[in-house]
């Protein structure tokens, strides 16, 4: 399999797209084909446990990279997840369900991707010949941060710079990045939002002068952002499995239609949803959830992309994202591949902060996908309601989804619709204690760990111990600095150089 640039012609094996991260022309690596899993290999999947179904499905697209060597890498990231199942799918009530994407090492979607990725990218580097050290380098808004720190400590080999918007986390998330030990890792606040960190780290990509200074230093960039098709090819098996669940459990038959729902920021999550349908799952509709941060919902309507609007911080700070980065690779498919529109459009992007997709794109985008949003007051109910319900306690992403679920199926689908639906579940409710204790009882606490306690009471529901431990551990990394590439630059290239500042002083 070899994966190709959206923004030019740019064709790259598997190895050399991961250790890449991305393309030279500045446009994201997707595979030159979609391999077909026909209704045999979905039969034979089903016989599989987790780890099996994963692997199988990433040797369809990184065949050069062995499928043996893909199996045992997969077997050793989804041991390190909680319980027999690492990604258990719940009932909630006939026709519903929620697949829980949150039992690895962080208690985040982002370990599903990121367990793996070490071992990925060191048998990239061995195929490639490349014995440079490598720095990892990456913006989050919360959870890729934590998750990348945790599978990259004390790696040999590499080192890992974390950029994260300062104030534009939630305190839990804070606390895991900033309390992470590692002598290979640096972590730096930004003033600004996510995506002022995510444009500034594909400006360092794109960064000559940067670059060669890492070379003179024997150092090789990349990244673990969601830009890197290691990170989305991981998440497309989570899909099958689901699936498979439903129908190894005889709630579906195999070739029944369903619906998934996802919030998203990035959209790397739902466009693995997507991929998976391509590769002939039997997915009708995947519901793409956004909170006030409406870009990517108004696009899916309109065809209209706009990032010139006010930037909000809500209780589901890790989808607080206004440029989603993976449209672009979902944009290249709906215009037949034409890496120069794509080249053009992302061209306006930046310098003019929007662009529009013709209504043929549009109608083709409609046929797959359905946008929506939820205020803050939408997202509280919907988790309230669940639990009243049905005693489940969810956090406040996957609250996103389901409060924009409750508006697909009012206004989408017919209420004699039986269609099953799967709602993501991307991190644990006890990583936003306080947020998800005052949407199911009204509680209001300030300090984390009373509100994990609180919540405890509440729920029964098992704290996580990882969570727990974090509150005695002193925080590592401390200040910020201003939104400023040349001196985010300066960060990186000091620490590359072996300067550590646990320390650093904010700046004014």
């Amino acid at each position: 399999m070899y994966f190709i640039s959206t923004r030019g012609d740019e064709k790259v094996t598997g190895a050399q797209a991961i250790a890449l991260a991305l393309a030279k022309d500045g446009g994201l690596f997707v595979p030159e084909t979609f391999p077909q899993l026909t209704r045999d290999d979905l039969e034979k999947m089903s016989e599989m446990n987790y780890p099996e179904r994963a692997a199988y499905v990433l040797s369809k697209y990184l065949d050069d990279l062995g499928e043996e060597f893909i199996l045992d890498a997969c077997k050793k990231a989804y041991e390190t997840f909680e319980g027999e199942d690492p990604i258990p799918l719940v009932r909630i009530n006939e026709g519903l369900y929620i697949l829980e994407l949150y039992h690895g090492p962080t208690c985040s979607i982002k370990d599903v991707s990121l367990t793996l990725f070490p071992q990925l990218l060191k048998r990239s580097m061995e195929l490639l010949g490349y014995n440079e050290e490598v720095l990892l380098l990456a913006a989050t808004s919360g959870d890729t941060g934590k998750a990348t720190l945790q599978a990259f400590r004390d790696v040999k080999g590499t080192k890992v710079a974390i950029f994260y918007p300062d104030e534009g986390v939630a305190k839990m998330q804070k606390i895991q990045i900033c309390t992470q030990s590692g002598d290979n890792l640096n972590v730096s606040a930004i003033k600004g939002n996510f995506d002022d960190c995510q444009r500034a780290v594909r400006k360092l990509f794109a960064d000559k002068d940067f670059n060669e200074k890492l070379q003179n230093e024997g150092v090789r960039l990349s990244s673990t952002n969601s830009m890197n098709i290691a990170r989305l090819l991981p998440q497309i098996a989570y899909y099958f499995s689901a699936y498979l669940d439903l129908a190894t459990s005889d709630q579906i038959e195999m070739g029944d239609e369903i619906d998934f729902a996802v919030p998203t920021g990035n959209f790397e999550d739902v466009l693995a949803g997507w991929y998976a349908k391509k590769m002939g799952l039997p997915i009708r509709r995947l519901i793409c959830a956004s909170n006030r941060n409406r870009a990517l919902a108004d696009f899916l309507k309109t065809g209209s992309y706009n990032v010139k609007r006010n930037f909000f911080r809500t209780m589901s700070p890790s989808i607080d994202v206004l440029l989603s980065v993976n449209l672009e690779r979902l944009l290249f498919e709906v215009c037949g591949r034409k890496a120069d529109v794509i080249a053009d459009r992302m061209k306006n992007l930046s310098e003019n902060g929007e662009y529009s997709i013709t209504q043929a794109e549009l109608k083709a985008i409609h046929n797959d996908f359905y946008g929506g949003y939820a205020t803050e007051d939408g997202t509280v109910e919907a988790m309230y309601d669940i639990f009243e319900e049905y005693g489940y306690a969810m956090d406040t992403h996957t609250g996103v989804a389901t409060a924009v679920c409750y508006t697909y199926r009012d206004k989408e689908v017919d209420e004699k619709d039986r269609t099953p639906l799967i709602i993501l579940s991307t991190a644990n409710p006890y990583k936003f204690p306080q947020d998800v204790l005052y949407a199911l009882s009204g509680n209001d606490v300030k300090d984390s760990f009373k509100g994990i306690k609180r919540l405890n009471l509440l729920t029964a529901m098992k704290p996580p111990k990882c969570l727990m431990e974090l509150r005695y551990k002193p925080l590592r990394f401390k200040g910020a600095l201003q939104n400023d590439v040349k001196k985010m630059s300066d960060a990186v290239l000091a620490f590359v150089g072996g300067e550590i500042v646990p320390e650093p002083k904010s700046e004014k």
